[in-house]
């Protein structure tokens, strides 16, 4: 995409507009404009998207550009504030810029209806003056901390989950990056998503913000940037704290001596699949089973035959008072170890959660613990409800 410089003067209307940032000695005439030719790329128009969005587009950012390939879901609502219900099923790209062009119709926004990967990074990147990063999975944050590196461009990093945040700018010119925080990504599974964990709505609104302001105040030369210092936010306790961070001399991408020079392949490396490496899913096949899984549609099958097995849900207790599939027994992920003496390992055990996650690691960890038959129910109670009885609340 070609970059398009904004005219640097403000309009007459644009004076109106912007008017309590220019009676502020450290923004002003002159800081206004920087922020007018200031080009900025969000990737994420999700939870931190959204204010990212709703608030660097009234500030007066020039142009931004946004990454996002997802559609709007009624489950977006209760934190996605950039969407509305009339917007579910939308592409998200296509709301947000509408949301933003509303509140600012003297800007442009660039809109990316892709995933960013290894392979476009660079050129979604390039004509921008720093990346915000909205993302909430691994392979992604490690992608966009390596480029901004390679391209010296600064990331202004925010994370959230349940009812902590936390936020810092990352790959500034002698501060430190991602890698030297986080070396190495967590074993696969272990941080479950805000889809499993859950996430206060409120909670992306403050670490957004956060991000904005960071990105505001590097556009205006103003203020202490968050470089070298993680803020984190716990939410119930209202209380911010701040951890110093250093640059890590030996580090792969941003060290005295780096190794990485070029974009790797970030899923091999956080051992998660690639998404477009895995087949479609199609249609259940009614009856279908293998060893170790099972689909809603098997399991509904053999529940009215009457067959016997130990069926097992691993949520908690709140989710299973949201819904729950008649006759499965209660045992939380978390007290499987405890409570395995409740089951019978010569009878096979079918289990189930929310996707399919912690019921894996729960059917993984009983067949290590000597029970003959184990299966996993993929997809879990939102396949359910999906496949077998609409009735069953998703959430």
């Amino acid at each position: 995409m070609a970059t398009v410089t904004a005219p640097t003067d403000l309009s007459k209307d644009e004076i109106l507009r912007y008017s309590r940032h220019l009676i502020l000695p450290e923004v002003g005439m002159e800081g206004q404009k920087k922020l007018k030719n200031a080009k900025v790329l969000m990737v994420g128009a999700g939870g931190l998207g959204a204010p990212l969005g709703l608030y660097l587009a009234a500030s007066g950012i020039g142009r931004i550009g946004i990454v996002d390939f997802d559609v709007v879901d009624f489950t977006n609502l209760q934190r996605q504030v950039i969407h509305g219900t009339k917007d579910v099923g939308k592409k998200k790209l296509d709301s947000a810029a509408e949301s933003m062009l509303d509140i600012n119709p003297y800007m442009q926004v660039d809109k990316f209806d892709a995933a960013i990967t290894s392979d476009n990074a660079f050129e979604m990147m390039r004509d921008y003056d720093m990346v915000i990063d909205g993302t909430d999975n691994f392979p992604t944050r490690y992608l966009i901390n390596d480029a901004c590196v390679l391209l010296k461009k600064p990331n202004v990093y925010g994370s959230i989950f349940r009812f902590e945040g936390q936020s810092t700018i990352f790959a500034y010119p002698g501060g430190p990056c991602y890698r030297c925080l986080y070396p190495e990504p967590p074993p696969p599974g272990l941080v479950p998503s805000c889809a499993e964990g859950g996430v206060l709505g409120i909670l992306p609104g403050i670490i957004g913000l956060v991000q904005a302001t960071e990105a505001v105040k590097l556009i205006l030369g103003a203020g202490e940037p968050l470089v070298g210092r993680l803020m984190l936010y716990d939410a119930l306790a209202m209380r911010f704290r701040e951890l110093k961070l250093r640059r890590n001399p030996e580090c792969p991408v941003c060290g005295d001596n780096p190794s990485i020079h070029e974009l790797i392949d970030y899923h091999q490396f956080c051992g998660v699949p690639n998404p477009k490496d895995v087949e479609p899913v199609t249609e259940p096949i009614s009856g279908y089973m293998s060893e170790t899984e099972i689909d809603a549609v098997a399991l509904k099958q053999r529940l009215d035959r009457g067959d016997k097995f130990q069926f097992i849900d691993v949520r908690e207790p709140h989710e299973y008072q949201i819904a729950s599939i008649p006759g499965a027994q209660l045992i939380p992920l978390g007290e499987v170890p405890r409570r395995v003496g409740e089951l019978d390992p010569n009878t096979e055990v079918i289990v189930h959660c929310k996707m399919g996650g912690r019921s894996a690691k729960a059917a993984e960890f009983l067949r290590q613990s000597g029970f003959k038959s184990v299966k996993n129910m993929i997809g879990g109670i939102l396949a359910w409800s999906d496949k077998v009885d609409p009735s069953v609340p998703k959430y």
